[in-house]
């Protein structure tokens, strides 16, 4: 759902609802992302050790949750939004196989910087919510 171009700041009103999107939370994604993110805990790259200690099978890593949650916001915001900040709270792990399914909606607004809600989920329930906080371009006249 990449956005070619970006969104003004008086295209977007609180309450707006950004569109679904659907992540498949396949192994190799969650291995490539934890060693992109140079993420070399066992839990997130090997099978047999993850639920050795007790986890149902590999999951999704922290960082590469942050990053889906920014991506999923700038994609909807366009290439010229700027990211001023994101938080994140996890909750259910996001394991091999799984899907993620992001929501979000519009929620603050002060001069030309708003706040998007995110919110996760997969089978399990929520995996992830948190808030970015992102510069649209003036209205250029």
């Amino acid at each position: 759902m990449t956005l070619t171009r970006t969104r003004r700041a008086d295209e977007v009103a609180i309450g707006d609802a950004l569109p679904e999107e659907r992540i498949e939370a396949t192994p190799t994604f969650i291995v490539s992302t934890a060693i992109a993110t140079r993420d070399f805990q066992d839990v997130h790259h090997d099978r047999d050790l993850a639920q050795a200690k007790g986890s149902q099978d590999i999951f999704l890593n922290i960082l590469t949750t942050t990053g889906l949650v920014q991506r999923y916001v700038t994609d909807w915001a366009g290439p010229e939004a700027l990211v001023r900040g994101v938080s994140i709270k996890l909750g259910v792990p996001c394991y091999a196989y799984d899907t993620l399914t992001l929501h979000g909606q519009v929620l603050e607004r002060s001069d030309d910087v708003f706040v998007v809600e995110v919110l996760g989920r997969n089978q399990l329930g929520t995996h992830v919510t948190g808030r970015v906080r992102l510069e649209l371009p003036e209205v250029t006249r």
